[in-house]
């Protein structure tokens, strides 16, 4: 992380870096992410709705629990560990065959700071755009559970949209942007790091791109512990 800013490039290398690897890697995810968020959001209310089915427990009560299930769990963790998967495993391989191929070297026998070059666009562009991936991740979350629950039959439109205004907490929306902003950065500064460091031919690319998928997998839980500890305890 130090030689990331040891000796940096001009702001203009860095904003067309930056604007790249935005759209590769946030408008890239789109398509998985809308498929994703919609179909767990519907899957979320069914199981709610079945879990709660007493006399007792009010319809609305449903689009509580899922609407804060996808608001402060799901969109946060689950996009982003479909993202490490995604997302990780290119920027090692991008980085792991640059290495491999000696491109790495070219670049530093140039005078080029190469790690800032190429990976801390990745990190500034993921910073920037992740949180807004979550937020249409929790959008269309929301939307699936509707669009689910009223097509099922567990739960109607009104009842629903009266379940998601009540007891909203602004904060949970806050805190849950605020995790997407730490997995934004374990999501690119651990598999650049495994990329960026492989070593030998392109088998050892893979192995690495494979490792670097699994710790910011772990990573990324950790962090989700760690974080959900430290404001909601």
């Amino acid at each position: 992380m130090k030689a990331l800013i040891e000796k940096p490039e001009k702001f203009d290398v860095y904003r067309r870096q930056v604007v790249k690897e935005m759209e590769s890697i946030g408008f890239g995810s789109l398509g998985i992410v809308a498929i994703i968020s919609m179909f767990i959001g519907a899957v979320i209310t069914i199981q709610t709705s079945y879990n709660l089915l007493s006399p007792f427990v009010p319809l609305y009560a449903v689009a509580v629990v899922a609407r804060d299930s996808i608001i402060i769990e799901f969109s946060p963790t689950i996009i982003c560990l479909v993202l490490a998967g995604k997302v990780g495993s290119s920027i090692a391989s991008e980085l792991g065959t640059m290495r491999v191929t000696e491109q790495i070297d070219a670049l530093e026998i140039m005078g080029i700071n190469a790690s800032g070059y190429l990976v801390l666009p990745k990190i500034i562009a993921a910073v920037i755009i992740l949180p807004f991936i979550v937020v249409l991740s929790m959008v269309l979350g929301i939307l699936g559970g509707l669009i689910g629950g009223v097509a099922s039959g567990v739960i109607s439109a009104v009842e629903f949209a009266h379940g998601l205004q009540v007891r909203f907490v602004p904060f949970n929306v806050t805190f849950a942007l605020t995790k997407t902003v730490f997995f934004a950065y374990i999501i690119t500064s651990v598999p650049a790091f495994h990329g960026f460091y492989a070593k030998g031919s392109a088998l050892e690319v893979g192995k690495a791109s494979t490792r670097a998928v699994v710790y910011s997998s772990v990573a990324l839980l950790v962090a989700d512990y760690v974080l959900t500890q430290i404001f909601l305890a």
